[in-house]
């Protein structure tokens, strides 16, 4: 998640997706983006804030740094 914005509809329906499955399903959602950097995707402040909360409020975020192996992957074929 994080290489297209979200529209503004799309945004809120994903907010009341997450909403509904809050603390009864599990969610996966990977991105490349820090979560202070989702105001790009979601535009409106409140609702990042608000989904983002709900999100991490049981979370286990796992980070992951260092070299992307794609890249190296596509380096060394050369």
């Amino acid at each position: 998640m994080g290489y297209v914005p979200f529209s503004k509809t799309g945004s809120e329906l994903l907010f009341q997706l997450i909403s509904d499955w809050y603390e009864t399903k599990s969610i996966i959602i990977m991105s490349n983006l820090e979560f202070s950097q989702w105001n790009k995707v979601f535009i409106d402040p409140r609702l990042t804030a608000a989904l983002v909360d709900r999100l991490i409020h049981h979370a286990h975020i796992v980070s992951f740094t260092g070299e992307s192996y794609r890249l190296k992957n596509a380096l060394s074929n050369n």
